[in-house]
């Protein structure tokens, strides 16, 4: 029983610790600018998950630097450019347009036109086909 109070009351204490981390800015429109921002951005460490979901230190680190970078001054695309120049384009959600990433992009367009190809070959092979008499 003491056990289970002990572990109540570390774990308890530990997300007070973690919810006291919080990087909010005064300024209601600057900090719905944050956090607009930093969930456009990709923990490194995590991958799949935007610095401001991730509770790793790698996060952690980033929405500090996010914050330092936009009180001095720097618009979201100074800042994207920053961590991009820094991390690669990964870092980014949505990267940029260019000869690198034009696969990225266009994958899915390239998925559908050639699902349809198929989906189109196989009913007119299907159509050419004799009907089977002892399914009637």
């Amino acid at each position: 029983m003491r056990l289970r109070l002990l572990l109540s009351t570390v774990l308890l204490s530990l997300c007070c610790t973690v919810h006291a981390q919080f990087e909010g800015f005064e300024d209601p429109a600057l900090d719905a600018r944050y956090r607009e921002l930093i969930h456009t951005i990709r923990c490194m460490q995590c991958q799949n998950q935007s610095i401001a979901d991730s509770p790793s230190a790698t996060a952690v680190d980033l929405r500090r630097q996010t914050r330092e970078l936009m009180t001095d001054g720097l618009s979201d695309n100074e800042i994207r450019l920053y961590f991009a120049e820094r991390y690669g384009d990964f870092i980014n959600y949505q990267p940029p347009f260019k000869p690198t990433t034009w696969l990225l992009w266009s994958a899915p367009a390239l998925l559908v036109i050639l699902g349809g190809f198929i989906f189109a070959r196989i009913i007119r092979v299907r159509m050419q086909q004799p009907m089977d008499e002892d399914l009637s």
